[in-house]
């Protein structure tokens, strides 16, 4: 099986790109490199949500002959010149590309929240409350649907805030540290980028901001990762303290216009009380003779996010356009056939088919597909040498798809409202634990079949391998008993779909 072979060469892909005993480690060994390109005119591309490169301005910087600048480089010039071996570490770990780093800290987080509470002593459940996030359960639950927004703002503010970035850079084109004296010792790799706003400090600032909204517990932790990376510009002999302030200043106000969005975006009300959850229900079973319930003891009174589906799309015009044809309906011809095989599945599993099952599964603990193809799309930006604001771009238009995937997939979960196989067939066992929501369609299939033609679409030389991953992604969930196939092939149909809308959005940015 195509599948079968891919999965051998990506799974020694992760091991040669890991020290690590897992399979897919969050942190990406890579040394700083030298951009294959520096995007000259990347400040005239399109934006997602700013109206143009300057909707949000900074001030002029002093001139690189003034008292001022000097005397910053000066301090530059002392730092660089004698770093400790923690400002040496602080350095290699940002590295030339502080984008990577950013996401890994992004995954981090979404696999550290992604637990769901327990259940209280008399069998009931409590919710997470946002304006409480320190009582338990705490706030977020960072399952997929939350990890695929949280990853969205964050890769789309940066991605606009760089936009802006290169606009000022070639506007002022004030220089940098090395390229005013070059006795400044730098220790990344030299570029012909203007220092002026910083890069870095405006990826920090955005990650500060977008990250401490999604995981309100962690403000501390994460302002202490900014101040690290931005005191590691001027370790590194890259940035004066004027350039920091300014990237910093722009990064916040970025991020502002990108939070005033999510604040309104309907994410508030996707996790619904009971009786909404229940009216959800009862509409399916009249409409379609069938509904999907729960099969956890004690019984989780709500799916996760039913009304995810009506949160506001990124690319997709409306979930209508891409919602797949009905399923079949259970005991129907199809049916029988896609039952049948999870049986056979279950029963004679290959040890290739429960390796598939368990590389793929991201559940609970786990980054979450989401974040599975985010870490993929890292090893893709370091292996081409993409630069800062070309990085934003790729994961920008990557976690669109994906969250729009998602937001697709969750419509159809809850209009559907399709039973999971441990619900139809008494007694079938899976590999791995069922999830709290309905079946149809598959969300693994549907985010990644989003994300591998995104990628496809900008890294157009390793399609093959994207396709082949999404296809057993996709696959995995069938050989762990939790989707029949059925699921799955109308997940693909729609993820592809919708990656449709992303990629027709990119073409038209003036990035190609």
């Amino acid at each position: 099986m195509k599948s079968l072979i891919y999965s051998s060469l990506f799974l020694a892909l992760a091991l040669l790109l890991s020290s690590c005993t897992s399979d897919l480690p969050n942190y990406v060994s890579f040394e700083a490199y030298e951009y294959a390109s520096l995007d000259a005119t990347g400040g005239q591309w399109k934006p997602i949500l700013l109206t143009s490169a300057t909707q949000i301005g900074i001030p002029a910087p002093e001139a690189a002959s003034s008292a001022e600048f000097l005397a910053e480089v000066a301090e530059v010039k002392t730092l660089s010149a004698s770093l400790t071996e923690e400002q040496q570490a602080a350095v290699e770990y940002w590295g030339s590309n502080s984008l990577i780093r950013w996401n890994e800290i992004a995954r981090d987080l979404a696999a550290k929240y992604n637990l769901p509470a327990s259940p209280n002593a008399d069998g009931t459940y409590s919710g997470a409350d946002p304006a409480n996030p320190g009582n338990y359960p705490y706030f977020p639950f960072a399952h997929p649907p939350y990890a695929s927004r949280a990853l969205a703002y964050w890769s789309t503010a940066q991605f606009d805030a760089l936009i802006a970035v290169w606009h000022y850079k070639n506007q002022y084109n004030r220089p940098t540290p090395a390229q005013a004296d070059a006795s400044v010792v730098t220790h990344l790799p030299a570029n012909a980028l203007p220092g002026y706003p910083s890069d870095g400090a405006t990826v920090a600032a955005v990650s500060k901001a977008i990250l401490s909204a999604m995981f309100p517990l962690e403000k501390e932790y994460i302002a202490q990762k900014a101040l690290e990376h931005q005191n590691a510009l001027k370790w590194a002999g890259v940035n004066v303290q004027s350039d920091i302030q300014a990237g910093d200043s722009l990064g916040r106000a970025v991020a502002a216009v990108f939070l005033a969005r999510a604040g309104s975006d309907g994410m508030k009300k996707a996790q619904t009380p009971k009786a909404i959850s229940d009216s959800i229900r009862d509409d399916a079973q009249a409409r379609l003779g069938w509904h999907w319930e729960n099969q956890e003891s004690p019984v989780r009174p709500v799916g996760i996010t039913p009304l995810f589906g009506k949160v506001k799309l990124w690319c997709v015009p409306n979930v209508v356009v891409v919602r797949p044809v009905p399923p079949p309906a259970p005991g129907s011809a199809q049916f029988e056939a896609d039952a049948a095989e999870l049986r056979e599945f279950a029963k004679n599993p290959t040890p290739e088919q429960r390796k598939i099952a368990n590389f793929w599964s991201d559940g609970l603990g786990t980054y979450t597909p989401p974040g599975h193809w985010n870490r993929l799309a890292s090893d893709y930006i370091v292996k081409y040498k993409f630069n800062p604001l070309r990085s934003a771009r790729t994961f920008a238009y990557l976690n669109m798809a994906i969250m729009d995937a998602g937001i697709s997939c969750w419509d159809a979960k809850y209009y559907y409202h399709y039973p999971r196989p441990i619900q139809t067939m008494p007694g079938f066992k899976t590999i791995l634990g069922t999830p709290n929501f309905p079946a149809y369609t598959s969300g693994h299939s549907t985010f990644s079949a989003a994300a591998a033609e995104v990628l496809s679409y900008i890294f157009p030389q390793e399609q093959s391998y994207c396709e082949a991953w999404a296809e057993e992604a996709s696959m995995s969930r069938v050989y762990a008993g939790i989707h029949y196939r059925f699921d799955t092939e109308a997940g693909k149909t729609q993820g592809k779909a919708v990656a449709a809308y992303a990629v027709d959005k990119a073409k038209v940015d003036g990035a190609d």
